[in-house]
């Protein structure tokens, strides 16, 4: 048996990856996995680079991490809406004045992808999707028939992806598995302070997957936010567990489950 670890959307909380790191220790994992964006939304994101080096974590590229490498003006998110994108940039500009060059250029040697093949199961990480990096993959907008296609056309039994900011798990015919493995730096839309990390677990040619609630001290980290001046709708969303920006992207089915 073997069991993995996978982190998403850090978002620079620095609280929740802490709380994550040790939980995962504590459960005995083989490793663990970060599937990008590192920062963004959240405060002080130096934080988190030190932290994922002294535990030994595999990170691959989100578009936040390409988008810092390679000094872009945005953040490549994907967004559409007028709104979201304001406060896209907003995030993207504290977050680049904010990571230090030398972290800059380690997130540009970070591969976008990375394939993993345990006990014969072909694992795929990626962060939106292993078409582009930035493509939201929803629960509610993804048929077995498109989750089969990416599967086939990536050559891999398992695909993780992150990206969306909200969790879900499919399993599909042939032992095979798409999961988004949901994201640390925020709650997920929910009313809920909690946030999120997925365990793998292989067993022969089985998977099993897990999704692991995080508790840790949003109230320090909103405080954390405050300090920075971070704009108040993300200090609200961090206390209320309800987003109030990037809302627009989200399908019918997912934003109907929110409060605005």
């Amino acid at each position: 048996m073997e069991r993995l670890a996978l982190l998403g959307g850090l978002y620079s909380n620095y609280r929740a990856l802490a709380v994550a790191l040790d939980g995962a220790s504590r459960r005995g994992v083989d490793g663990i996995y970060c599937l990008g964006d590192l920062g963004a939304f959240g405060p002080y994101p130096d934080r988190v680079f030190p932290m994922l080096q002294r535990a030994g974590v595999q990170t691959i590229q989100g578009n936040y991490d390409n988008s810092l490498a390679l000094g872009l003006p945005d953040c490549q998110c994907g967004y559409t809406d007028p709104r979201d994108n304001y406060f896209a940039r907003l995030s993207y500009d504290y977050t680049f004045r904010n990571t230090s060059e030398e972290n800059k250029a380690w997130l540009g040697t970070l591969p976008a992808t990375l394939r993993l093949e345990i006990g014969g199961v072909r694992l795929l990480l990626a962060h939106g999707s292993p078409r582009k990096m930035n493509e939201f993959l929803w629960e509610s907008t993804s048929p077995d028939p498109f989750l089969n296609y990416l599967l086939d056309e990536a050559q891999a039994d398992v695909l993780c992806v992150t990206h969306t900011g909200i969790k879900w798990h499919r399993a599909l015919a042939g032992n095979r598995h798409v999961v988004n493995v949901g994201v640390l730096g925020r709650p997920e839309n929910d009313g809920t302070t909690r946030v999120w990390y997925t365990l793998l677990t292989f067993s022969g040619s089985s998977v099993a997957v897990e999704f692991m609630p995080v508790f840790y001290d949003h109230l320090a980290l909103s405080d954390d936010m405050q300090a920075e001046r971070l704009p108040p709708e993300f200090i609200e969303t961090i206390i209320t567990g309800w987003w109030t920006t990037c809302l627009e992207i989200l399908p019918h089915k997912e934003r109907a489950r929110g409060r605005f």
